[in-house]
């Protein structure tokens, strides 16, 4: 069995938009928020705050912890467990340089997402279909059972249903 890694991520706003990473996965550009793996010596407070800045460029302060999660790899067994915080964004320097494999960072609103539903993944899609037929209880229980299939986005889905069934419900 492996060692399960130890990871952060970071919810942050800003006006009504989410700060997101785009970048490369599994051969397509997909956006996730911000996070990583915590070095040797970093509280996972320190970490949200340093991979933030090595994944976007922005200065942020880490907050309230949002949740822990655990994923398990389904062909390798390897487990994630992630520490997701609420972060405060105080500002974004351009001229940084931005991790390998980052295209890029984006600020979106719930609506920039569901425009780019091309570039989700399929159960976003699905969380979609339900929220358009006004079903919330549905779209809450696809999120949920993304939660275990999906390490990549299971942060941005927490995020939402955290944020959101009033989100959810502004859409009907």
């Amino acid at each position: 069995m492996y060692p399960t890694d130890l990871t952060v991520a970071a919810v942050i706003e800003q006006d009504g938009k989410y700060l997101l990473v785009e970048e490369h996965a599994m051969g397509r550009r997909v956006f996730t928020q911000p996070g990583g793996h915590i070095e040797a010596d970093e509280s996972p407070e320190q970490a949200v705050v340093r991979e933030v800045l090595e994944e976007t460029g922005c200065t942020v302060e880490c907050q309230e912890m949002i949740g822990v999660y655990l994923w398990i790899h389904p062909q390798t067994r390897q487990q994630f467990l992630r520490i997701v915080y609420a972060a405060k964004f105080i500002s974004c320097d351009e001229s940084l340089p931005l991790d390998d494999g980052i295209l890029g960072r984006r600020w979106m609103s719930l609506g920039d997402l569901r425009d780019r539903r091309s570039m989700l993944r399929t159960y976003l899609k699905k969380v979609k279909k339900a929220i358009d037929a006004g079903d919330t209880e549905a779209a809450l229980a696809i999120w949920r059972a993304a939660l275990d299939d999906d390490p990549e986005h299971q942060i941005l889905l927490s995020t939402l249903e955290r944020l959101g069934v009033t989100a959810l419900q502004e859409t009907r």
